[in-house]
């Protein structure tokens, strides 16, 4: 007699809330047992009930940082498997997330694939490269993106600590992203 898998308990943390129910879909039919929160409250107190195997963090939320969770989660389940998502690609968090324990840093709108070949990765086996990286044009417009977010939207500032003209800036921000 065939034994079905066991499902895989999975906590997934993202503030975007048409993202985490597609992602809830799609990792739930890979075979994922999945427990979808929208904060780092709700993945504290769900966390402490699951005790989850895997983990997909988006690093910016509304109420902190993705990133506080990885050790906590860690606390519970020391082999959890985490991967960080972020809509804004940077080589200092990624590294961040990498240290604190994440087994993988994905762009957002990441691929459910890529999500889980991160996730299933044997213990110090190296994800494989996404078979389509970001574009430089991209990588470049994510990073414009992230400084205008963090100058809170203002253009000027924005132009000023990227070293460029303010109406070249406000051009490209008028420009849907790259692919």
């Amino acid at each position: 007699m065939a034994t079905t898998p066991t499902p895989m308990p999975l906590l997934l943390v993202d503030d975007d809330a048409p993202f985490r129910q597609r992602l809830q879909v799609m990792l739930t039919r890979k075979g994922f047992e999945v427990t979808a929160v929208g904060s780092i409250a709700e993945a504290r107190v769900e966390a402490v009930k699951l005790k989850p195997g895997h983990a997909v963090l988006d690093i910016r939320l509304e109420d902190g940082n993705g990133l506080d969770l990885v050790a906590e989660l860690r606390a519970f389940n020391p082999e959890v498997r985490i991967v960080m998502l972020t809509g804004y690609g940077n080589l200092a968090t990624a590294v961040a997330a990498v240290k604190a324990g994440a087994v993988d840093y994905l762009a957002k709108p990441a691929d459910p694939e890529d999500i889980v070949r991160a996730l299933s990765a044997e213990t110090g086996e190296r994800p494989e490269a996404p078979p389509e990286p970001m574009s430089a044009d991209r990588v470049r417009w994510e990073h414009i993106q992230r400084v205008y977010e963090l100058c809170e939207r203002n253009v000027s500032e924005t132009a000023r600590r990227l070293k460029m003209h303010r109406r070249t800036l406000q051009r490209i921000l008028a420009k849907r992203s790259p692919k």
